[in-house]
């Protein structure tokens, strides 16, 4: 018996890799998670706001990076196309900036269409394999895709400005988890 679970433990430490080694990594970066996770769900609006603004973030300097790019680039003949980009860019991240709300209504129908669109092809998928014996797993996700899909835009744009965050909350919540379970895990592997 002890032969066999040495093997087990080697074969362990071996899928686990390098994270056999510094489990605590995961479980304090699963841990930081969860308290932001918990922070988000309490604060989904202030999480929404910062993520949109982040995002604007991120394209101001892609169109100043696009921008700088085309003009050291000259001679090349898709200058006029890279600058194109660059002032799109710079311009999604203007009015993300002077227009956080809108932005987020965008983002919203984005996420509810999304929903729609991924709940339907799980949808499609889960009859295709009613052979298996766990074909109702893909049909329970397409339900619920669908569902969540629905009471976000049951509530747009008035939910606007909590469901990005609370999203983002929920998904941090979910990583953290199980990233700590992980950590947990590779730290009993290695014992």
């Amino acid at each position: 018996m002890a032969l066999l679970t040495s093997q087990l433990t080697d074969i362990q430490a071996k899928v686990l890799g390098a994270v056999a080694n510094r489990p605590g990594t995961l479980i304090w970066m699963g841990l930081l998670m969860i308290v932001l996770g918990t922070i988000g769900v309490f604060a989904e609006a202030f999480f929404s706001i910062a993520s949109i603004s982040l995002m604007g973030g991120f394209a101001f300097a892609a169109g100043i990076m696009q921008a700088l790019h085309a003009f050291q680039a000259r001679g090349w003949k898709s200058v006029s196309i890279q600058l194109i980009f660059a002032l799109i860019y710079v311009a999604i991240g203007v009015i993300v900036w002077v227009s956080p709300e809108a932005a987020l209504e965008g983002v919203t129908l984005y996420l509810a269409t999304l929903l729609f669109a991924t709940g339907g092809l799980r949808l499609v998928t889960a009859f295709q394999h009613t052979a298996f014996r766990e074909w109702f797993l893909p049909l329970i996700s397409a339900a619920l895709s669908i569902l969540l899909g629905g009471l976000i835009l049951s509530g747009w744009p008035d939910n606007s400005t909590w469901v990005p965050g609370m999203l983002i909350a929920i998904e941090l919540l979910l990583q953290g988890w199980s990233l700590f379970f992980l950590g947990i895990a590779a730290k009993n592997a290695v014992k």
